[in-house]
């Protein structure tokens, strides 16, 4: 009977110094990925000239989320041969089981529209600040669907997160933007309804997938095709029903620029990289990596936009951003 040997302590030091690199490395792409999605997404929709179908870019997102999920599984299981196996396993021979990502596949497709809205009727600071009103819908779900306690700080943070989210509502509505992208008509109600019903959206489909997750083997990436699929077939449906007549007159990649193609490009990577923190960060970390993502935001739509900040909104979004921090400590 042979024994396995006890684990050196400089390599277990050194796989914990990796493991802390990766950690620290993934929150910050993702805080960057959250700040930046906001602010080429808006000035990809502000832009001067014809404009590229939403629907159209959330089913590009999607097909490149898919299809970076099977180069990940491909690489992981050494080849080709290995993906199949896995989607023959998983996903053909388990129809029951893909089924039930059908539901936050539709609620992601519809959400993943909504934000277009918000974002072309919102200044950027200010969709950043209130979609993250989106821990407060998450939190609840929690309560309800994974029967989660909250502790009395909890809900003391997610007071202050309304306080503070309906302190920059109130900004947006009663002072005037003078960002230089107003040469379209915006419609700040219009905006806030979105957000909020993406931000629900956002916090039931979140906990429902958390809870499919939890409740089998197969790996997030696995997960994520089943969501991709589904995305792609509920997105071409949105296509055809709201810009279909358009894309046959004047083709599916119509007003696409190099700032289409990194919003396409940041939205798909956003959804790999939460992969990526779940597994080596936590929702502590996460918390921070959001707050961060929200300062960067306000920060560049000042020299990129002209957004004003004033008083107002600066102690909203601190409101926020201590709400975020004070709930994720606990």
């Amino acid at each position: 009977m042979s024994l396995k040997p006890a684990p050196n302590s400089e390599s277990v030091e050194m796989n914990q110094t990796n493991t802390k690199a990766l950690r620290y490395s993934s929150l910050a792409i993702l805080a960057i990925q959250n700040a930046t999605l906001v602010l080429i997404m808006r000035y990809a929709r502000m832009m001067p000239g014809d404009q590229f179908f939403a629907t159209t870019a959330v089913v590009n997102a999607e097909a490149l989320k898919l299809v970076s999920c099977f180069i990940i599984i491909a690489v992981s299981e050494g080849s080709i041969t290995g993906l199949i196996k896995e989607l023959d396993k998983n996903i053909i021979n388990a129809p029951l089981d893909t089924l039930k990502v059908a539901i936050p596949a539709l609620i992601y497709t519809f959400q993943n529209n909504l934000l277009y809205v918000a974002v072309s009727n919102l200044p950027a600071a200010t969709f950043q600040v209130v979609y993250q009103i989106k821990i407060l819908t998450t939190a609840l779900f929690s309560v309800v669907i994974l029967e989660k306690r909250l502790t009395p700080t909890h809900w003391f943070a997610l007071v202050l997160l309304t306080a503070g989210v309906a302190m920059v509502q109130i900004e947006t509505t009663l002072a005037k933007d003078s960002s230089k992208d107003t040469d379209r008509q915006q419609n700040p109600v219009l905006g806030f309804v979105a957000v909020l019903i993406s931000c629900i959206s956002s916090g039931f489909a979140g906990v429902y997938f958390e809870k499919i997750l939890k409740g089998s083997s197969v790996s997030t990436w696995l997960r994520n095709i089943q969501l991709a699929g589904f995305g792609m077939i509920l997105g071409m449906a949105g296509v055809y029903l709201n810009d279909g007549a358009n894309v046959l007159a004047f083709g599916f990649f119509h007003g696409y620029n190099k700032f289409t193609v990194m919003v396409i490009m940041n939205q798909a990577l956003g959804g790999l990289v939460v992969a990526f923190v779940v597994k080596y960060a936590d929702n502590i970390l996460k918390g921070f990596a959001t707050s961060i993502a929200i300062i960067i935001s306000c920060i560049c739509s000042i020299f990129l936009f002209s957004f004003e900040l004033t008083t107002l909104f600066v102690f909203g979004a601190t409101l926020v951003i201590g709400s975020v921090c004070l709930y994720s400590s606990q």
